[in-house]
């Protein structure tokens, strides 16, 4: 066993040298960033959205965040506006309770200016509702960490057409995933909390440094953590709910994806003893 786990250092010691920390480019997986679909309209470009982007909420909020025209379209407007009584007076924030009208609008790229995305998802078999072309209603939350409020975005589709419908403004606290939240800031930012934090046998899959169309599986311990610890960013500004959420759930996945540039990674937390801990890592 102690050969097995040295064998997979030194390989992956050789992927990271090969394409860097996030070590996925080029991976051949059909749940790839929808970005790459023919239902993507180039940010900026005010083209006509095509009917397939209407199957899949990826398309179609890759358009509606590139897109000025569209979001104009397909707001539903005037847009209802709720916010938590908890939350303070937060600059910046053009309507607290109430409506915003198309004049009032200003265009949300969301994650558009990054190079990733992120999902937080309620357990490894929510992943297959990325591609669930059935799901009509998604809410794209914003966390805002310092000022400790999440603007939630409600999209609905109807008639075939996904449509923004209302806005609410969620004190951090009421959001299902603020405890595990609080948490993911405290592993990425404290070393010896992060090892603190890892399964004694985390589940590893990634790509084989030999073959570019091969995986290898294997097991991490702790010990050998940090030859294999992706770069992860140090807060989660975005999340994509499909459907509702369960504030009980003892399981979190934690999806990464790159836009533009193929990175995908996945990462399991477990809830065990009350404890969160990293389960498996997908890269």
């Amino acid at each position: 066993m102690f050969n097995r786990i040295i064998l997979f250092s030194l390989l992956a010691l050789l992927a990271i040298g090969c394409r860097g920390k996030h070590g996925a480019d080029n991976l051949e997986d059909e749940a790839a960033d929808s970005l790459y679909s023919e239902g993507y309209v180039e940010e900026g470009i005010d083209a006509p959205m095509p009917q397939s982007a209407e199957e899949l909420f990826d398309d179609f909020i890759f358009n509606f965040a590139s897109s000025s025209k569209l979001q104009t379209e397909r707001t539903l407007f005037p847009l209802p506006v709720s916010t938590d009584s908890v939350v303070g007076n937060v600059k910046g924030m053009a309507v607290r309770n109430g409506q915003i009208t198309k004049q009032q609008w200003k265009m949300e790229k969301f994650f558009m200016g990054k190079d990733y995305y992120t999902l937080l998802l309620d357990n490894d078999k929510a992943v297959e509702h990325i591609k669930d072309t059935t799901i009509n209603e998604v809410t794209v939350e914003h966390f805002f960490m310092n000022a400790s409020y999440v603007s939630r975005y409600q999209f609905k589709r109807s008639g075939g057409k996904w449509h923004l419908v209302s806005l609410r403004n969620q004190a951090f606290q009421r959001n299902p995933n603020a405890s595990f939240l609080s948490f993911y800031h405290r592993f990425v930012t404290d070393s010896l909390f992060q090892h603190q934090s890892l399964s004694d046998a985390i589940d590893f899959v990634g790509p084989d440094p030999d073959d570019d169309f091969s995986m290898m599986e294997g097991v991490i311990t702790p010990d050998f953590w940090n030859a294999f610890a992706p770069e992860l960013p140090i807060n989660i500004e975005y999340n994509i709910v499909y459907g509702h959420q369960n504030p009980a759930t003892t399981e979190k996945v934690l999806v990464l994806r790159g836009i533009a540039n193929g990175m995908e990674m996945e990462l399991t937390f477990r809830l065990e003893k009350g404890r969160w801990k990293l389960t498996k890592l997908i890269t």
